[in-house]
């Protein structure tokens, strides 16, 4: 019986005995698995998964996915030609309401369902807060965090952020009346 050729990555034996699975990144790097596996098969199995997510656009490159929200956020906010004012507001917002929910996850962890308990929390605490603070609010940190997290590396690659393009629910047709 031939044995099939690989077109996707390479598998090889390790001196432990387990197998290494590697591939090529969408850039051209060669990238390992994050472990070994036991069985030749396993290293198959997960190269093919791999290959899967390239081609569905849904790959995370693993050296971006482990940068946290916090640092991220903070040196985009730098980075920016920002009035005083606006850079003022946005570290404002970063401060008070996204550092204290995503600030420590690394960016590959920050998924749409816990944005929306995000968004939900806030807008519940806003009246009852120390320093209350209304849905305009919540609606501009909403937008800070989708403009952070579509300008990183790992996100623009993909096209899909866990956050809508605006901090505020569409219209429906009813009330354009």
């Amino acid at each position: 019986m031939a044995s099939q050729r690989r077109y996707f990555g390479n598998i090889r034996r390790r001196e432990s005995g387990r197998y290494q699975a590697r591939y090529r990144a969408p850039d051209g790097r060669l990238l390992p698995a994050p472990h070994t596996f036991a069985r030749k098969a396993e290293a198959a199995r997960w190269l093919m998964l791999k290959e899967a997510e390239i081609h569905r656009g849904e790959w995370i490159d693993p050296d971006h996915a482990a940068v946290s929200f916090g640092n991220y956020a903070a040196q985009w906010i730098r980075d920016r030609v920002l009035k005083v004012r606006t850079r003022d507001l946005y570290e404002s917002l970063l401060r008070n309401h996204l550092a204290p929910a995503f600030g420590p996850l690394a960016l590959a962890d920050i998924d749409e369902a816990a944005v929306r308990r995000w968004r939900k929390e806030r807008l519940d605490a806003g009246q009852v807060a120390d320093r209350p603070f209304g849905p305009v609010t919540v609606a501009k940190a909403y937008r800070l965090l989708h403009a952070v997290l579509r300008r990183h590396p790992m996100i623009s690659s993909s096209g899909a952020t866990p956050v809508g393009s605006t901090g505020q629910a569409k219209k429906s047709p009813m009330s354009a009346r």
